[in-house]
């Protein structure tokens, strides 16, 4: 017996629920072959509207990314460690921590969920979170700043999703405040958007409620 997949035998089934279906219309509409064809079309695009999310593969391709970008995110960051000492907290580089940001200090200029073009590589993409201050390994810091600008290294820092259309092989950065400038009518396209964000209102991106919880000012 030949075997059947999932796809195949919701076509059989599509097909097979055809002929009562179209006997059901005549019934319900009588001999008016306009309103028949009009509900028949009907019929056909909610059928193509419910199966499209299950036999496309692009659809499960991007629903496995959506699960897998949202289970990072609770293990390097939105899952928050119970401590009582303000110990250090595990992943917390690069504005990964989990701790609330408030009150937001007055000099940071900027928030989660705006979008940004870098002023001097000029690839675009959203912030995900801030620190006051660079918050890298140490080592890190001496690399990226030479001596004449140690100074950058205690101004505000910012997490970027870097967006996909600019053809960057980086996913994520993490610059100064300087080097930042804001636009408004740009989307970002990433597959950890849905993951931070639930919506875009056309000048800046809506947080998912637990990054909200991290950045209740923003």
């Amino acid at each position: 017996m030949p075997y059947i997949n999932a796809a195949a035998a919701l076509q059989i089934v599509a097909l097979l629920s055809a002929l009562p279906a179209q006997y059901f219309i005549c019934q319900w509409y009588g001999t008016d072959s306009a309103q028949r064809i009009q509900i028949t079309e009907r019929v056909i695009a909610s059928w193509r509207s419910f199966t499209k999310p299950y036999l496309s593969l692009d659809a499960w391709a991007d629903r496995l990314k959506l699960w897998l970008s949202k289970t990072r995110n609770w293990y390097y960051g939105v899952k928050k460690t119970v401590s009582g000492d303000n110990e250090a907290e595990p992943h917390s580089y690069f504005a990964g921590s989990t701790h609330v940001h408030s009150p937001k200090p007055e000099y940071i200029q900027f928030s989660v969920g705006q979008v940004i073009v870098h002023k001097k590589f000029g690839y675009s993409g959203v912030i995900i979170g801030w620190d006051v201050k660079a918050n890298t390994p140490g080592e890190r810091l001496q690399h990226k700043y030479p001596p004449v600008k140690q100074d950058v290294k205690g101004t505000p820092h910012y997490r970027i999703l870097i967006n996909k259309a600019n053809g960057s092989g980086k996913s994520t950065a993490y610059i100064p405040e300087e080097e930042i400038t804001i636009i408004m009518g740009l989307e970002v396209h990433h597959p950890d958007m849905k993951a931070y964000f639930s919506g875009y209102d056309g000048s800046k991106y809506i947080m998912q409620p637990w990054l909200k919880k991290i950045y209740p000012h923003d």
